[in-house]
């Protein structure tokens, strides 16, 4: 009999993830439409790889795969990074929460803006995301289906001083 190798099951999400909320100095809002839930528009989000991992690490890690712009590149300086001091505790959608631990409902989100320049090109990650937009940050708050995503849209111009 020959043995078969299996996928190994992915670990447990961790609780702790990134809101990247990327706009043009304009204040146009990128949102990306996820894959697994059409109609469904958000900012850059994503979950911390390990407990020790630095929460701008990963915000460079999932800008980078879910829309290829680079965080540190010469179009997008690490200094365009802006970290909000903003932490969201919401309660995990159920239709989300068994990629958590057994018992794991809430998740803490730390909220990150990123300037980026207007016409920065965007790839999507076919996986996760099949469509993407910018929008006047009125516009992009109204389309974001997450509450907490929509509130730090509209806290923009304040983090941008052009309140």
């Amino acid at each position: 009999m020959r043995a078969v190798n299996l996928p190994s099951p992915r670990p447990p999400k961790i609780p702790e993830s990134v809101l990247v909320v990327i706009h043009t100095p304009a204040l146009d809002v990128l949102l990306i439409e996820r894959a697994d839930k059409p109609g469904y528009w958000q900012s850059v989000t994503g979950s911390k790889d390990s407990i020790d991992e630095p929460l701008v690490l990963t915000c460079e890690r999932e800008v980078a795969e879910e829309t290829a712009i680079l965080i540190g590149s010469a179009a997008v300086p690490r200094s365009a990074l802006r970290d909000w001091g903003l932490q969201n505790v919401y309660e995990i959608y159920p239709v989300w929460r068994h990629r958590y631990a057994p018992g794991v409902t809430h998740n803490t989100e730390h909220v990150f803006g990123l300037t980026v320049p207007a016409g920065t090109p965007v790839r999507l990650s076919p996986r996760e995301h099949v469509a993407h937009v910018w929008l006047p940050w009125r516009d992009a708050a109204d389309r974001c289906f997450s509450p907490s995503n929509a509130e730090a849209v509209l806290m923009l111009p304040r983090f941008t001083n052009q309140t």
